[in-house]
């Protein structure tokens, strides 16, 4: 017998990959008035986190990345909110909008995909010095922040402060860390061509990496020829390293070396959305939410969860206790399984266990340079840059996502990327409350001048920087 929950509620908290392909599938597969899909997200919108670094670095416009929810999924509810809590025994989920009370959220069915977060260690100044790279927001302050260096650096005779400047130090060597590594010492090097005081020699580019190796997903030999690459453009590669302090930039690694940078990345790995935890679900010693091979948690009805937060048996492998890797690959795949199982349950049928074995991993690393493997098939160079590239492309949601990506890469062929650093959209009012005090702390003077004043043209006087502001004009009849 069908469960009866017609025009219900199915939460799903999450718009990331499994919360906006689980949404986008469930309005595909219900019926009119069989239920309200609703999902919340502080961010209402998803990124496709793999172009993060070609974003960065100007290969592609930042805005194309990011895929507006309320624009992909017209038929469900899409909410600006954090969930704090869920409360599956009352059904009931405690929301908080940036502004405003914290409200209680009835529902049926829970869908949780929220997500990871970055994992931070007690390591002195990180809070302080360090930037991630998980977000939009960091991929472009990172961008902004590392031309700005170049711009310090070629305006100073301070030969200290020069240096640290020009010194970057990227913290784990999974495959955002590596890419994002690659990427940016690839557009930094572009980018001195026009500094004629810097050359690529000036800069210095570490890596650390705590465990033997670098890029795991892409195995091991594809990750000893990576090493080989960036030690050949003159990058540095700590394996076997961690980093003790990083205190005012003042970087400690456990090998014994000390350098000053003016840019610490962190990228060493990811964590579970706490809210799972929180929220009294059943989770594993990593925090992730213990799922059945049909993506339901364990031991709750009408509540499911996949992705990054969700520990998912891999029946694709013959190994006791094996786990889905959470990979985006994985997330997208698992998202439509869960919509489906979903869907069946309501309608009185059996949900399926979700099997993908993993196709395998591509990884750019700066313009025409790359590692791929596929089906055991392993790539490098431009063969795997290429394959990097067609990949991705072809899981970038929307079609109008694909044409604008495809017209970035088009652009930056034929003229180059782009390397402006845009820093005053971090502080826009900067600016404006620098000349709002200047005129708060006197009067307001008004002057003709020049031909201005024989036309009858006025201008108010008083900014910070002398600037004049047209206020009136007359006709000359």
């Amino acid at each position: 017998m069908a469960t009866d929950i017609a025009k219900s509620r199915i939460l799903v908290v999450g718009g990331g990959y499994v919360g906006m392909y689980a949404a986008l599938r469930l309005q595909k597969k219900l019926r009119p008035g069989e239920a309200t899909v609703t999902v919340v997200d502080p961010q209402p919108n998803m990124t496709y986190q793999p172009f993060l670094p070609e974003a960065a670095t100007g290969s592609i416009e930042a805005r194309h990345v990011v895929v507006p929810l309320r624009r992909v999924l017209r038929r469900s509810e899409v909410l600006a909110a954090t969930v704090e809590s869920v409360d599956h025994d009352r059904r009931v989920a405690t929301l908080r909008p940036d502004e405003g009370e914290a409200f209680d959220l009835p529902y049926d069915v829970l869908v949780m995909a929220p997500g990871s977060v970055s994992r931070a260690l007690p390591v002195p100044g990180l809070a302080e010095v360090g930037v991630g790279f998980k977000t939009i927001g960091e991929a472009i302050h990172l961008r902004n922040h590392i031309l700005s260096r170049l711009d310090l650096a070629s305006t100073t005779d301070d030969e200290d402060l020069r240096r640290k400047a020009l010194t970057f130090v990227f913290v784990g060597g999974g495959y955002s860390g590596v890419e994002a590594f690659a990427e940016l010492e690839d557009m930094s090097r572009h980018a001195l061509g026009f500094y004629p005081g810097l050359s690529p020699s000036d800069m210095r580019w570490v890596l650390v990496e705590a465990t033997g190796r670098i890029l795991p997903e892409v195995g091991e030999s594809l990750g000893e020829y990576t090493v080989e690459r960036l030690r050949d453009r003159g990058m540095e590669i700590h394996l076997h390293t961690t980093v003790e302090s990083m205190v005012d930039g003042r970087v400690v690694l456990s090998d014994g070396e000390e350098l000053d940078a003016g840019t610490v990345v962190w990228t060493a790995g990811v964590k579970a959305n706490p809210v799972a935890s929180r929220s009294g679900l059943p989770v594993d010693h990593t925090g992730r939410i213990v799922c059945e091979p049909d993506l339901r948690i364990r031991g709750l009805t009408n509540a499911w969860s996949a992705g990054d937060t969700a520990a998912v048996p891999d029946l694709s492998k013959n190994e006791p206790g094996a786990l889905c890797a959470p990979s985006a690959q994985h997330a997208v795949r698992q998202a439509k399984r869960l919509a489906d199982n979903v869907v069946a349950v309501m309608r009185g049928r059996n949900p399926r266990p979700y099997i993908h074995a993993d196709v395998g991993s591509v990884a750019s690393l700066g313009l025409y340079k790359g590692v791929a493997e596929v089906y055991g098939v392993r790539l490098r160079g431009f063969p795997a840059w290429f394959m990097h590239r067609g990949y991705h492309l072809s899981r970038v949601p929307t079609l109008s996502h694909k044409a604008r990506v495809c017209a970035d890469w088009a652009m930056a062929l034929l003229f180059g990327r782009e390397v402006v650093s845009l820093g005053q959209v971090e502080h826009p009012r900067r600016e404006w409350e620098s000349a709002a005090l200047a005129q708060a702390s006197g009067p307001i003077q008004c002057e003709p001048r020049g031909r201005e004043r024989r036309r009858g043209r006025h201008e108010i006087r008083g900014s910070e920087d002398g600037g004049a502001y047209p206020y009136a004009e007359r006709r000359r009849s």
